[in-house]
């Protein structure tokens, strides 16, 4: 039987810790990926461009520039420098019909430069797992999915309110 009533004291101080807790977590992960962009030279705003890149797979810019959040003038920038830096290419597709049409893929060049400076992470990240059953990882991971849907919906609901 559960002991926590949803909506009951106990159940809104629990949620509450962890609301903050994920404050917290996403407060150290941005300081995590802000010590590695700068390891790699890369700004914050490329490094999550890249990162976008890796999760998603090869996207137009114009698609990379909306999951990022940012303006297509920005984007231009962006990509400017992670070219130039060798960490993706610009290229047409072959079936593309528009000759403007253009492809942003991560050239996979430089992945073991950013492995090095990831992997003291996942190394805590492998011992911290290793102390749950998988039934408790499967919980987990639902609940960082889910945590992630809610995210983006209220980022597209940000997006949609007008100024």
């Amino acid at each position: 039987m559960n002991s926590v009533t949803p909506g009951g004291r106990s159940w809104r101080r629990k949620v509450a810790v962890i609301k903050e807790g994920l404050r917290e977590l996403n407060n150290q992960l941005a300081l995590f990926n802000h010590q590695v962009s700068a390891k790699v030279a890369l700004k914050p705003v490329d490094f999550d461009c890249l990162e976008l890149l890796n999760l998603n797979g090869p996207l137009s810019p114009s698609a990379l520039a909306k999951h990022a959040g940012l303006h297509p003038a920005t984007m231009t920038g962006v990509l400017d420098r992670l070219q130039r830096a060798g960490w993706v290419t610009r290229d047409r597709p072959a079936d593309a019909t528009d000759r403007r049409a253009v492809v942003v893929s991560v050239t996979g060049d430089r992945d073991g430069e950013m492995y090095r400076h990831l992997a003291g992470m996942n190394s805590r990240m492998d011992d911290l797992c290793a102390g749950y059953s998988e039934a408790e990882l499967d919980l987990i991971a639902d609940f960082l999915r889910r945590t992630t849907e809610a995210g983006k919906g209220a980022a597209e609901d940000l997006a949609g309110e007008s100024g």
